[in-house]
């Protein structure tokens, strides 16, 4: 019996996390969005939208981490948010500087 409730104790903690970061998973939905018009527009270039993709697919491994215990921590959520300000503002940077695809 313990057992039991256990496990629906540590499951029910496994799906609290997975709904416990919308506000990040939005986020990243919109900021690969940005990317992905940077590219059809033409204003990112091949190396900018590598490096782009490359820290997109850090953000997402550190929101692996951070629900990978179960709660996803006030702390945690902080950093996750703040991470994902800087690369919006690196998104903003990278769309509008100089550098454009060659047609």
């Amino acid at each position: 019996m313990k057992s039991i409730i256990l496990i629906t104790i540590t499951l029910a903690g496994a799906l609290f996390a997975q709904e416990a970061t919308p506000g990040v998973t939005k986020r990243q939905t919109n900021q690969q969005k940005r990317i992905a018009e940077g590219v059809a527009d033409g204003s990112l270039n091949k190396k900018e939208t590598i490096r782009l993709e490359k820290q997109q697919r850090e953000l997402r491994r550190d929101k692996r981490a951070a629900k990978a215990d179960g709660v996803v921590t006030a702390e945690e959520r902080r950093d996750l948010h703040q991470d994902q300000n800087k690369m919006s503002r690196r998104i903003r940077k990278q769309k509008n500087d100089a550098q454009t695809q060659k047609p």
